[in-house]
C-alpha cells in the first residue's frame, strides 16, 4: 500500500489549497506594528513574529510558520536602524546597526548600505540590509551620525566604510 502524498501546499504559497490569506498586520514607517488597526503594545511579539518574517519573490511581504503564511503590510521597511555602534577605524571600521526588534547587523557585502532618493524632492532614504529582502530604514538621527562618518570621493559622493566595503551614500547635493 502507498503512503498517501503530503500536502506540500505550504511550500508554494498556499496553505490547505487556498491562497494566501492577509493577517491583518501593517507596520508603519516609524516601525511600529500594528493589527487591525490597533498598535501592537507587547515588544516580544513584535520580535517573535519578526523571525518569521520573509520577502516573496512578488516583493509582498510574508510571516511564514510551518503550519501557515500570510501577507502583511509594509509601508517602507520591516525594521527600522535605531541604534549604531562604530568600531575600529579606516580598513577595519565596521558599523553595526541596532533594530527596533533588538537585532543586531554589521554592514557589510553581505549587508549593504545604500541610499533611496525620490525623484519628489523628499528627503533621502537610507537602509541597510538585515536579512535578505529584508531592510532597515536607518532614522534620521542615525544616518546623520553616518554622514559624519562619511568620506568625500574625487566624484563629489559620499561614502562610509565598514566590514571591508565601501558603502555609496550619494552626493552631498543629494
Amino acid at each position: 500500500m502507498s503512503k498517501p502524498t503530503p500536502d506540500l501546499s505550504i511550500l508554494t504559497g498556499t496553505a490547505n489549497g487556498s491562497a494566501l490569506r492577509d493577517f491583518g498586520i501593517r507596520i508603519a514607517k516609524d516601525g511600529t506594528w500594528y493589527h487591525n488597526g490597533l498598535p501592537f503594545t507587547r515588544k516580544a511579539l513584535v520580535k517573535l513574529f519578526s523571525t518569521v518574517m520573509q520577502r516573496a519573490e512578488t516583493g509582498e511581504y510574508l510571516l511564514a510558520t510551518p503550519v501557515e503564511r500570510g501577507t502583511i503590510e509594509v509601508e517602507d521597511a520591516p525594521f527600522v536602524a535605531v541604534e549604531m555602534v562604530v568600531a575600529g577605524e579606516g580598513e577595519a571600521q565596521t558599523l553595526k546597526f541596532r533594530t527596533n526588534v533588538d537585532d543586531w547587523v554589521t554592514a557589510d557585502a553581505d549587508h549593504p548600505i545604500w541610499l533611496n532618493v525620490a525623484d519628489d524632492h523628499e528627503e533621502p532614504r537610507p537602509y541597510v540590509l538585515v536579512r535578505p529582502g529584508l531592510e532597515a530604514l536607518i532614522v534620521r538621527p542615525v544616518f546623520y551620525d553616518l554622514i559624519d562618518l562619511a568620506d568625500e570621493n574625487p566624484d563629489g559622493s559620499l561614502s562610509v566604510r565598514s566590514g571591508g566595503i565601501s558603502h555609496h551614500l550619494g552626493h552631498a547635493e543629494e
